[in-house]
């Protein structure tokens, strides 16, 4: 004689057991769903700084004290006083989402190790670099005194010197700390004589994996 009792209770068993198997695999599967929507979400919003192009329009930058810059494409615009470093660099963003402009950072060692992003100087406006377009950042250094200027000074001089450049997208996540490096080059010819290019060394992501181990 079957205990029917027992049989309910064994084919409750099973379907509870059944119907928890499905809820784990569509948990997992809802999971990793999201996962892939929220990485084509942050895919779609991702910058990447890089020098413009030598044939992209020139960046016609003023500064706070009236001091107005231009920077060809590819290059960078320097001047040196006794009192100030003032330096524009053009640069066009690669990447497919707007990126915003935090700060920057000056050394004359292209090998120095990640800086820290409380380091940075903070940019005193917004700057933003539209996807795909030229953008510039422009840096302002008005104590004689300051390392800053010293490694500006002592790079025009000699072999050129780094900036590190933070920024990160339009949500202000994804921050990524790109280095360029500012160089003597070949001179231009007649109006387009400008000695200084731009190059980029390195990217460094602060909020996601790094790219390279």
């Amino acid at each position: 004689m079957f205990d029917w009792v027992l049989v309910a209770d064994l084919g409750t068993a099973v379907g509870t057991t059944v119907l928890a198997v499905a809820t784990f695999v569509s948990t997992r599967s809802a999971n990793r769903s999201a996962r892939v929507a929220e990485r084509a979400l942050l895919e779609g919003i991702r910058p990447i700084l890089l020098p413009s192009n030598w044939s992209d329009a020139p960046q016609k930058v003023r500064f706070t004290d009236g001091r107005w810059m231009t920077a060809l494409g590819g290059r960078a615009a320097l001047e040196i006083t006794d009192e100030a470093v003032y330096l524009v660099m053009s640069v066009r963003n690669a990447g497919a989402g707007v990126a915003i402009l935090h700060g920057w950072r000056l050394s004359t060692d292209p090998r120095a190790p990640l800086p820290r992003p409380e380091e940075f100087h903070r940019l005193t406006r917004d700057v933003y670099v539209p996807t795909s377009d030229p953008g510039f950042c422009q840096v302002a250094i008005r104590d004689p005194q300051s390392a800053d200027y010293q490694a500006a000074r002592e790079g025009s001089l000699g072999d050129g010197f780094s900036v590190d450049v933070l920024c990160g997208d339009a949500e202000g996540s994804q921050r990524v700390i790109s280095r360029f490096y500012v160089s003597h080059g070949p001179p231009g010819q007649g109006d387009h004589e400008q000695d200084w290019v731009l190059l980029v060394s390195r990217h460094w992501n602060l909020d996601l994996p790094a790219p390279r181990q």
